[in-house]
This record gives structure tokens, C-alpha cells and sequence, in this order.
């Protein structure tokens, strides 16, 4: 990495390991210009794939090569071929070691607590993008139902199996149920053959159920936060979905670049800090600042629901 100015944007190749899949994001001077998913599986095609985006960085003044993960295991053999293949140092976000990139977001959590990074990072990303109060609805392996208030502390959520969790645990606890693909239900609201059923079962209940988790956290703070969804089932359940405010399908590496401007250009990135639950006090809907940040999704909602994934 070089890094001459701290007044420069930064550029980044961001490597995101999930559950199932890896992400990669390319950033040039702080702009995400592309984004790419592989199966986790796919280790030589990843490596191709950072390699060619790492040599679009050569003549960038601020470069830097960051990787965030839920699935260590899975990690070890990719960080390894990538500090073979490139040479160059790796920065980990939100590991918990020492020497890992923070990641820039406040938290109200119970003692030793630890949440998932990519939970993490979508509530920075989110919050840096919102200004306000906000949900993180995170549709993938598992689905997450998160709240950030007016401050930007991370408050914690809920965690529930993704929709090809639960389809996948369904045939594999059962003797009939079938293997099936995620779609969209479509038709009549109840299933007239068993795939139909399943398919109902599992779609219209993950949208009930973070429905009901917004509506229990808009109780508790005292006004009705705006909600951001991601992930990659994140369009198939909630695309026509009058609850969800916006689809981000690149939230959690905004969250990584985030992250990075905060640890290589800190100058210009001023971090939330912890909050204690003392300090922090009950909810109030006063921190909340939600007529700026509608105005910012009025205006680009539509450009933004073309770019799903």
C-alpha cells in the first residue's frame, strides 16, 4: 500500500467471505466500480479474480487490500494463496486480533459480546449512508434484523435461518419433503402441491417475521426507522416489499471501505464510540433524523432498485 497524502480518496480491493459465497468489491479512489461473487469453494478463480483487480490499483496514490469474514476456516487457504500470489499485506477487518481494521461503528451490547463483522459493517455502511435511525435486514445463509439508532451505536437484532437454510433443513429432518430450488411463490396464496407449500412457508414466513421485528423495534425506540436490505436473497424476498425503504446489495463491502477510510485516512473519518447502555439511557425518537435521509431515498430509490443482485 502506498499512502503519500491522507487527503486522497482511497481505492481497495474488498475481499468478503460468507457463509456460502466470497464477494469481491473494486473501489477506485473510494467509488465501488464493480462487485463479483464466487462460491466459497472457488479459491483459484477468487485469486484470478483479486489479482486482476489489485493491478487495476497501480496507479492509485492510497491502494490497500482488506478481507472481512464470517467463516475462518474457510479463510485460511485464501489469505494464504493471496499473500502468495501478491505479496502484498492483507488487512483484516473485525477479527477480533489485535492488529485488525476496527470496524467504525458504536455498540450497545452486553459484555463480551461479540457480533458477526459482516453485521458489523452493514450497520456502519448503513449508517454512513443514512444519517438516521436505521434497520439492516440481511438476507443470505441466515437472515439478520438489525438496529442502528440516531447516534450510530449498533444495538444487535436477531438472527433467524436464511430461506435455503430452512428449505435444505426441511428435506434433510423429514422422509418426503423434496430438495428444492429458492423461488418466489407465485399463483395462490396457499401451496396446492408440497414444493408449493414449502416455498410459501418459507418466503411469507421470513417477510412476517421481520415485519414483525420492525414494527417491535419501532415500539421501542419511539419512531419508525428507515430499513435497508441486503444479502443475496434480499431482492427475491423483499424486492416488491412495501416495508424495505432500499436494497443495498453491496452494503457490506460499502461497510469495508468504511472501515478502511477510517483506519488508513483517519483524518477524514470520525468513529462513533462505544456506548455504555447507562450512558446510552432509553430510546428516544429524537435521535432519529429521518425527513433528511427520505429525501436522499426519494431521490435515488429507483436508480438504485436496477442494481439488485
Amino acid at each position: 500500500m502506498s499512502n503519500e497524502s491522507a487527503n486522497s480518496a482511497i481505492s481497495l480491493v474488498a475481499i468478503q467471505v460468507g457463509n456460502t459465497r466470497t464477494k469481491l468489491g473494486l473501489f477506485l479512489d473510494g467509488k465501488l466500480e464493480r462487485s463479483v461473487k464466487f462460491e466459497k469453494e472457488q479459491l483459484a478463480e477468487i485469486v484470478g479474480e483479486v489479482t486482476r483487480m489489485w493491478t487495476e490499483l497501480d496507479d492509485c496514490e492510497i491502494s490497500a487490500l482488506v478481507l472481512s469474514t464470517v467463516n475462518e476456516k474457510d479463510t485460511t487457504s485464501l489469505h494464504s494463496m493471496l499473500a502468495d500470489q501478491l505479496g502484498e499485506e492483507i488487512y483484516r477487518i473485525g477479527d477480533g486480533s489485535p492488529d485488525s481494521m476496527p470496524v467504525p461503528i458504536g455498540t450497545c451490547l452486553d459484555p463480551n459480546t461479540t457480533p458477526g463483522s459482516d453485521r458489523l459493517l452493514n450497520a456502519a455502511a448503513a449508517y454512513e449512508l443514512l444519517q438516521s435511525a436505521c434497520i439492516i435486514v440481511d438476507c443470505g445463509t441466515c437472515v439478520t434484523v438489525d438496529f442502528v439508532d440516531g447516534e450510530g451505536v449498533f444495538h444487535g437484532g436477531a438472527i433467524a435461518p436464511g430461506a435455503r437454510m430452512q428449505l435444505d433443513a426441511m428435506h434433510r429432518g423429514t422422509a418426503q419433503l423434496p430438495t428444492i430450488p429458492l423461488t418466489k411463490p407465485v399463483g395462490d396464496p396457499w401451496g396446492s402441491n408440497t414444493p408449493d407449500a414449502m416455498l410459501r412457508g418459507v418466503y411469507h414466513g421470513i417477510r412476517g417475521l421481520v415485519w414483525r421485528l420492525v414494527e417491535q423495534y419501532a415500539e421501542r425506540f419511539g419512531g419508525f426507522p428507515l430499513v435497508v436490505a441486503t444479502g443475496g436473497d434480499s431482492e427475491l424476498l423483499f424486492g416488491d416489499d412495501e416495508l424495505i425503504d432500499r436494497i443495498v446489495p453491496d452494503l457490506t463491502l460499502l461497510g469495508m471501505a468504511a472501515a478502511a477510510r477510517a483506519a488508513l485516512l483517519p483524518d477524514t473519518h470520525e468513529a462513533t464510540p462505544n456506548r455504555s447502555r447507562a450512558e446510552l439511557g432509553a430510546l428516544g425518537a429524537e435521535w432519529a433524523n429521518l425527513d433528511d435521509a427520505q429525501d436522499l431515498l426519494t431521490n435515488d430509490a429507483e436508480d438504485n432498485r436496477g442494481d439488485h443482485d
